[in-house]
């Protein structure tokens, strides 16, 4: 099997690699290309072991940025188009990049003021076009690359600390995907549409480096137009959809949308597939969960029918090659060969128990059969009265209710805490009246006891997209 993306993308016969928007860029074009900037990051003296950034939305700068450096043997260090200046500055730090290639604009984000004046002891050149060259010959340097040499340092999103950037190598990276690929079907004859960016782990792995693995197209769009990416959907018809279904919502709401006709018939972005698959109730499908240090999906399920009713919630079972054990408190520990090698600049013992086991932070439980259910983050775990409150499971009531809210604890002097929830309108809330219509699907220790709103467009949110839980708690400081 392959263990390098340079012969992955040799043996691919000439046809289109990725479709964003009004770029096409075919599995040849991307060789010849990604080799003109490898050779051009080579005159500048990177090699082997170099770290260079990528700062670019999805589409063809990134892909060509991310094959240059891998097939050179450098490790490629994607960064978030949300960073702010002070964050994008210290994860260069952290990193250890010594060469950025990066966009001067996106979406209002201008790289070329926020780059001014950042300096780092290991940062050299920051490239608003990627450099090209016609020599030296790369023959040697990419039959220098091994399977268990580092492809990528692919940092956390930050929801429950600083980012983290782990470390993955070639071959873990690559044989992961193979797997996952045999799981859900994807071959060269599909076209993935993912709504994912290509600088987190779920569109860097599970769906630039899947396609690449299977030899598929990939379709994405950068456009905020909902009618061009409806228009891009209807020309491109995808086979299989992967990402997150907020992102798609939107499209819901174009006045074209009922006559549109969705192609799909296989993934998670149920809002624009077939109509025929799509589920009436997303929660009777196995959802996935994947995490940045697993590298790519961790759990999920071949089967995308409705599930029986009993295993409502399930996120599938855990991937091959992954081990998993529950301990007492709920959380999962993962080990296995497609796991990070450790965070960059800590040791391995920093990142796992003496057993090589991964405490993931995730609090879950297993059925008899297997099947695994998300309960929450161990930090986010609500604790009141002495009993365990998971914040999901509340905002799953709300939205029954048809309201968008992000739930979690405050402090409180008798009880340890109390159940708070922020409810996401433009409008006011009946608190009471909410409560009371809780109390047919929640007991009532799970039942918000502090309410308040706040606009969409001013809910706190980390540069990750994430909510900001820190930020959520500030809300309630007069209430």
């Amino acid at each position: 099997m392959p263990s390098s993306l340079v012969e992955l993308l040799r043996r691919r016969a000439d046809h289109p690699l990725l479709v964003c928007d009004d770029e096409r860029l075919g599995y040849v074009e991307a060789d010849r290309r990604s080799a003109a900037v490898a050779r051009g990051l080579v005159g500048m003296g990177a090699g082997k072991g170099t770290h260079i950034g990528l700062l670019y939305p999805n589409g063809a700068d990134f892909v060509v940025g991310m094959l240059a450096a891998a097939r050179i043997g450098a490790v490629v260090v994607p960064f978030s188009t949300f960073l702010t200046t002070a964050e994008l500055r210290t994860q260069l730090i952290d990193s250890d990049v010594s060469i950025l290639l990066t966009a001067r604009s996106f979406r209002g984000h201008n790289y070329v003021e926020r780059l001014d004046g950042v300096q780092t002891p290991c940062l050299r050149q920051v490239l608003f076009e990627p450099p090209t060259a016609d020599e030296p010959d790369l023959t040697g340097l990419e039959a220098d690359v091994d399977p268990c040499d580092p492809l990528a340092v692919i940092y956390t999103s930050g929801s429950t600390g600083p980012p983290r950037g782990a470390v993955h190598t070639h071959g873990a990276l690559l044989a992961q995907q193979r797997h996952l690929n045999a799981i859900r079907g994807l071959t060269a004859m599909d076209r993935l549409y993912c709504n994912s960016p290509f600088f987190w782990i779920g569109g860097f792995a599970f769906g630039l480096l899947a396609t690449i693995t299977a030899g598929a197209t990939l379709i994405c769009s950068n456009t905020a137009d909902a009618a061009a990416t409806l228009d891009l959907l209807d020309a491109e018809a995808p086979t299989v959809t992967n990402g997150f279904v907020s992102g798609v919502t939107h499209l819901t709401r174009h006045p074209s949308y009922p006559t549109r006709r969705f192609t799909a018939r296989r993934g998670n972005l149920y809002p624009i597939m077939a109509s025929d698959v799509q589920p009436a109730d997303p929660e009777l499908r196995h959802n996935m969960l994947g995490m940045t240090e697993a590298g790519s999906v961790l759990l999920l399920d071949g089967d995308e029918t409705d599930q029986p009713p009993h295993r409502r919630g399930s996120y599938g079972r855990p991937a091959p090659g992954f081990e998993t054990r529950v301990l007492g408190s709920g959380e999962l520990c993962i080990r296995g060969p497609f796991l990070m090698q450790h965070y960059h600049g800590h040791s391995r013992e920093d990142c796992f128990d003496a057993d090589g086991w991964f405490h993931t932070g995730d609090i879950v439980r297993i059925d008899d059969d297997g099947y695994v259910y998300f309960q929450g983050r161990a930090g986010s775990m609500i604790k009141t009265a002495g009993a365990n409150v998971t914040p999901s499971e509340v905002e799953k009531a709300l939205a029954a209710l048809g309201l968008t809210a992000h739930v979690l604890g405050l402090p409180d002097r008798e009880r340890g805490e109390v159940v708070a929830a922020v409810i996401v309108t433009d409008g006011d809330v009946d608190a009471g009246a909410i409560r009371t219509a809780l109390r047919d699907t929640l007991s009532a220790f799970k039942i918000p006891r502090v309410v308040t709103t706040c606009r969409a467009s001013r809910v706190p949110m980390l540069a990750s997209g994430k909510v900001d839980l820190g930020g959520l708690r500030k809300l309630f400081t007069d209430v």
